[in-house]
């Protein structure tokens, strides 16, 4: 072999090079776990809370996951890992839904209204996120995210990646059509709009 006149230095800290980039790679695979460990519970709740069926969320956030750990490297230097996924399982559920939505109106165009299209019935406790899941697509993801996942109106901003303005509004109008829909006490009833500017409130009075 032809010298180069570069020193070439094969190992690291006295051991072989594949011996250290292996204990590097495992010690990432611990990080990962744990991380998963951590945040999968919340967020397969968050994503079943969305789309109302329990085996497609168990999917959903497991691709997530999934393409999480691909880009693990990249994404453990986040500020906040838990933030990018959610994100991608939000964004996965969407698409699921509207082709969910697309394959049950092909079926029931070809087969008639009385199609038996797969139902899964949601337990008593669920009358409320099934309330949830027919809201505007931007309001049931903020809601679900307030409420099922614990996330503050800052967090929301940065997982869906809107502002806090749209957050705060959209949740306030989602509070309102829930409340109205299930016959519930508005907790907001006496809540200016956060949409509506302060002038146009004063002038409402």
């Amino acid at each position: 072999m032809r010298d180069t006149g570069v020193e070439t230095n094969y190992q690291v800290t006295g051991q072989p090079i594949e011996v250290t980039l292996n204990a590097v790679s495992a010690a990432a695979d611990a990080a990962f776990t744990t991380w998963y460990q951590g945040e999968y519970h919340q967020v397969v709740g968050l994503v079943y809370v969305l789309c109302g069926s329990r085996w497609a969320a168990e999917e959903l956030t497991q691709d997530a996951f999934i393409e999480a750990h691909k880009r693990w490297n990249e994404i453990a230097g986040y500020k906040d890992p838990g933030a990018w996924v959610r994100r991608v399982a939000v964004n996965r559920t969407r698409s699921w839904g509207r082709r969910r939505g697309a394959e049950a109106r092909a079926m029931a165009k070809h087969f008639g209204r009385r199609a038996d299209l797969p139902n899964e019935l949601p337990d008593s406790s669920e009358t409320f996120w099934a309330a949830v899941r027919k809201l505007p697509e931007r309001q049931s993801q903020i809601v679900a995210l307030h409420y099922i996942d614990d996330q503050s109106v800052a967090s929301i901003a940065e997982i869906l990646d809107i502002t806090e303005g749209t957050v705060k509004t959209q949740l306030h109008r989602g509070r309102k059509t829930l409340s109205a829909t299930l016959g519930l006490e508005d907790p907001t009833t006496n809540e200016a709009d956060p949409s509506i500017p302060t002038e146009e409130k004063a002038a409402q009075r």
